[in-house]
């Protein structure tokens, strides 16, 4: 099964210094149609002023991943860790029992581009804790790349994930075509850039596709693109 989610349907924040749009329900946006796919809690796309961003705030028991796409984000927490993401850079912090940190644009002179992702992770309560690391282009280009997964399937490159999912990306620079073998009941298709056929699908910039109870994702993409996807296990 597949399940469209236009970019037009999300859900729309827009503070001055933030514009954010929620493919799930989130803050002050609800739609009972929309409140997560299976562990993915949130999906947002988010845009940041320069020199402002979150302020301290806490979370606790969710797995926070940001991948950014244009500009620079810096990161701050109570653990003590910190760090700025750049595009092709993927953050992951596991709030843990408790956890609080700031996002802020790292730069003064242009806005930061990011998707913000919430997981539910595999147990509660563990110690909170902080990882980021990057992937090159060229390894981006060339095909679907694993950013993230469970421990026992991270492998030396991608990062280890205390949720019950896969988190690819992939970032074709001209006509291109792959498929990937889904080993989960359930993935989630993210467009950040670009159009596209998914499974025959047409797809542009900021849609989203749930695939349900599917073996393959064939994608076909004419010109460049940016895309994620995460295997829901």
């Amino acid at each position: 099964m597949l399940i469209q989610r236009p970019a037009a349907s999300r859900g729309h924040t827009h503070a001055g210094w933030l514009d954010s749009r929620h493919s799930f329900s989130f803050g002050h946006y609800h739609d009972p149609q929309w409140t997560g796919f299976g562990a993915l809690r949130v999906l947002n796309e988010d845009r940041v002023a320069p020199a402002a961003g979150f302020a301290e705030h806490g979370h606790a028991n969710m797995e926070i991943l940001s991948w950014v796409l244009q500009g620079a984000l810096a990161h701050r927490d109570s653990t003590g860790a910190g760090g700025v993401i750049r595009p092709g850079e993927l953050q992951r912090m596991s709030a843990g029992h408790g956890i609080r940190h700031s996002e802020m644009n790292a730069t003064r002179d242009a806005p930061v581009h990011f998707l913000q992702i919430w997981l539910q992770p595999d147990r509660s309560n563990r110690e909170p804790g902080y990882a980021q690391q990057g992937f090159a282009a060229e390894t981006l280009a060339q095909g679907w790349t694993l950013l993230a997964a469970p421990a026992d399937d991270a492998g030396d490159s991608a990062l280890p994930l205390h949720a019950m999912a896969r988190v690819w990306a992939w970032r074709p620079v001209a006509a291109a075509q792959a498929v990937l073998v889904l080993r989960a009941p359930r993935a989630w298709l993210q467009v950040a850039r670009g159009a596209l056929l998914a499974n025959a699908i047409a797809l542009d910039t900021g849609d989203g596709l749930g695939l349900r109870d599917e073996r393959r994702l064939d994608v076909r993409v004419p010109a460049a693109a940016d895309l994620l996807l995460l295997e829901l296990l």
